[in-house]
């Protein structure tokens, strides 16, 4: 049997499939195996990369607090996910009516707190733009978001004679405020394996038992003294050696 194909231009019968054939009304076309022409496909265009991308509503806030200078003031942020791409703007108030005052683009604080109040802080914080707004509302009790700021000034000295001990001093946040009267605990974490000792007290402590002649990287972490809150974040690290004979 003879094999089908299609009719070129000149008369004579080519094999297989050939683009750039001619459709109905002159338009670029194919030809299918067996000699008729297929209408011309329009594919979609690309986007143009000017195109604007879609914008919308603000999306909800994600709202946090914690009071780092406690009992002083609380300190709130926010942030959107994702980005806003009109120009935004916030309103952010507490419990009834009271401002929340910016601290930053999207940060706030407020003061005049009472301590071991039942009734709970509301935050409210609104994303506006021309297109929509969105509101977060975060109910807290106060001591249940204490969290101070890590401990600061830490040092690592060697204790003379001594080739497995380090002494270690550090002092409390500086923006805790009454630290005499609202004390805080401490851990200590050191690179072996990234363990933690503690609570401790005190601002200083002697670590012994490490191994002589090596490099410790040494952390300190804060928590109110009555437990309530949570820890802060680990502070900037220090590094020191135990003594060794000259």
């Amino acid at each position: 049997m003879e094999e089908l194909g299609h009719w070129g231009h000149e008369g004579t019968k080519d094999r297989g499939t050939r683009a750039g054939g001619i459709g109905k009304g002159g338009a670029p076309g194919f030809w299918n195996r067996v000699g008729g022409p297929r209408e011309a496909q329009t594919l979609p265009a690309p986007a143009s990369p000017l195109t604007p991308p879609c914008r919308d509503p603000p999306a909800l806030p994600a709202v946090e607090c914690w009071a780092i200078s406690y009992p002083q003031a609380v300190n709130c942020s926010w942030v959107l996910t994702p980005e806003p791409l009109l120009d935004t703007d916030f309103v952010a108030t507490y419990r009834s009516m009271g401002e929340c005052v910016r601290t930053g683009p999207q940060s706030c604080s407020f003061g005049d707190v009472q301590m071991f109040s039942l009734t709970p802080y509301v935050v409210n914080v609104t994303a506006v733009n021309p297109l929509g707004a969105a509101s977060r509302l975060l109910p807290f009790l106060l001591e249940n978001v204490i969290k101070p700021d890590p401990p600061e000034d830490l040092r690592v000295s060697p204790i003379p004679g001594e080739t497995k001990k380090l002494l270690l001093e550090w002092s409390p946040p500086g923006s805790w405020p009454f630290p005499e009267y609202f004390p805080l605990k401490y851990r200590i974490r050191y690179a072996r394996g990234e363990s933690s000792i503690g609570p401790y007290e005190q601002t200083s402590y002697t670590l012994t038992g490490v191994r002589p002649g090596t490099l410790h990287r040494i952390q300190v972490a804060a928590k109110d003294f009555t437990d309530s809150g949570e820890f802060s974040a680990w502070s900037l690290p220090a590094s020191g050696t135990p003594w060794m004979e000259p």
